[in-house]
């Protein structure tokens, strides 16, 4: 099913689960990559993903799509499985998976399912879930594959093809002491392609990039693309070597921060597809409180162009151009925002620089502000020409001009409210993604309105 586009996989499915199809339906489910199915499952209502999943026959399928399903999707789907269904599967999934699900489900479900699940499972699930899930230790899998210096390249290949079936991934060999501490790395090609009774100590690579258990796993990510790794080594505080971050679980890292980063920053909650009314109704109740912080900011740039209701009386066109004006500076502000909270969680800038980011961000509003100021300024003289209110006030240049600076003063105002709010934020310890789009929108609109009718007042003498 690879490459086939997924609304024509959920057309399909939806189709035949309403048909009762169920030879088809199950034909269907067994020909397509686990993954899409757990793709599909997003488009699909809380009820009809169960029946579905229902129809997948192969335990290790079943496994693996539960495994692949979105943060948002798993915990419902897992409400409706019996802990009968849920074991086999958790102990059909790589440790780290195994991990994931059972976050899932409320403290008292998850010991239940733990202690139905074999020992050796049990036991591994147990050391891996005493770490945070969003640190290094909460995406490790303890399999791994390492072997001490004295070993040979001939030893080393033929433990490798003995303990393959155990082993998730195998990118690296790692090169331990006696202690277990992790001293080396060697790669799968300079394994081969060495002689064969070279010592691992020989060929090594001591100077190596690993993380801690308690590291970030925004961290992990970092460092996996800067050095193009496959796969990072987990060390405790004595530096033996504890399990891998494989780049598999890297990459869903960073999809799931940048998601994450621009949901918060638009104020919208989680992401799901389906129709259901409950699923419609958790949604909705997400993005509620971001939406009453709008509309507070709303009102109150409501009650400033009340305020000026006199001016505007004797000056009819300003009103004509505060749309102008505040969708300009939003979009100053909300790029600026986007920038500087990327930048924040990549590492590119840290809080240190609050001062050369927002001095960088303020030139560019300020070149922006030039530009489009000049032209909104020319439209407005062109419209304030004949404009009666603007003939008995300062008169249609003098219009022109208050416009102008007023665009170009709220698009500078924009970009130093975007870029350091974030920044201030992240001093203060707070996620800088948390809804800081609907925070610096709602800024920049009383700012700006503000700004506006001040230099109108000035310049027209109003």
């Amino acid at each position: 099913m690879l490459g086939e586009p997924i609304q024509v996989l959920v057309d399909t499915v939806q189709k035949l689960e309403r048909r009762n199809a169920a030879r088809s339906l199950r034909k269907i489910l067994a020909s397509t990559r686990p993954e899409d199915i757990a793709e599909v499952f997003r488009f699909l209502g809380e009820t009809q993903r169960k029946r579905i999943f229902d129809h997948i026959d192969d335990v290790e399928i079943r496994a693996l799509v539960l495994s692949e399903l979105d943060t948002d999707v798993l915990p419902s789907m897992l409400e409706q499985m019996t802990d009968g269904e849920i074991v086999p599967l958790l102990e059909e999934m790589s440790s780290d998976d195994t991990v994931d699900v059972l976050a899932a489900v409320a403290d008292e479900r998850r010991d239940a399912l733990l202690n139905k699940m074999s020992r050796e499972d049990m036991d591994e699930a147990h050391d891996l879930l005493r770490y945070d899930p969003e640190t290094a230790g909460g995406l490790m899998v303890p399999d791994y594959f390492a072997l001490e210096r004295s070993t040979t390249c001939a030893e080393a290949i033929l433990r490798l093809q003995d303990d393959s079936a155990d082993l998730e991934m195998a990118f690296y060999v790692y090169v331990v002491n006696e202690n277990g501490h992790l001293v080396g790395v060697v790669t799968l090609r300079q394994l081969v392609i060495s002689p064969p009774n070279t010592a691992l100590s020989d060929i090594m690579q001591p100077d190596i990039v690993r993380v801690a258990t308690g590291d970030d796993q925004e961290q992990v990510a970092g460092l996996v693309a800067r050095y193009n790794l496959l796969a990072l080594p987990v060390v405790d505080d004595a530096n033996r070597l504890v399990g891998i971050v494989t780049v598999d679980d890297v990459i869903d890292v960073i999809r799931q921060e940048a998601t994450e980063d621009m949901l918060k920053m638009a104020g919208a909650g989680q992401v799901s597809f389906g129709l259901d009314a409950r699923e419609l109704g958790k949604a909705a109740r997400s993005r509620m409180p971001w939406l009453l912080a709008t509309l507070v900011g709303g009102i109150g740039a409501s009650f400033i162009i009340h305020s000026f209701e006199e001016q505007m009386l004797k000056v009819a066109l300003l009103a004509a151009f505060i749309p102008v004006i505040i969708g300009m500076a939003g979009n100053v502000g909300t790029q600026s925002l986007t920038i500087v909270t990327r930048g924040l969680a990549l590492g590119h800038i840290d809080v240190t620089q609050t001062a050369r980011v927002a001095v960088r961000e303020l030139a560019i509003g300020m070149i922006g502000g030039l530009i489009y100021g000049v032209l909104l300024g020319v439209v407005a003289v062109i419209f304030g020409h004949n404009d009666p209110g603007v003939s008995a006030t300062g008169g249609a240049l003098a219009f022109g001009l208050s416009v102008s600076i007023s665009l170009c003063g709220a698009m500078i105002i924009a970009a130093v409210v975007g870029s350091v709010v974030p920044m201030m934020f992240q001093r203060l310890s707070i996620d800088p993604a948390v809804a800081t789009g609907p925070f610096v929108t709602t800024a920049v609109d009383i700012l700006g309105v503000l700004f506006y009718f001040g230099v109108a007042v000035f310049l027209l003498g109003i």
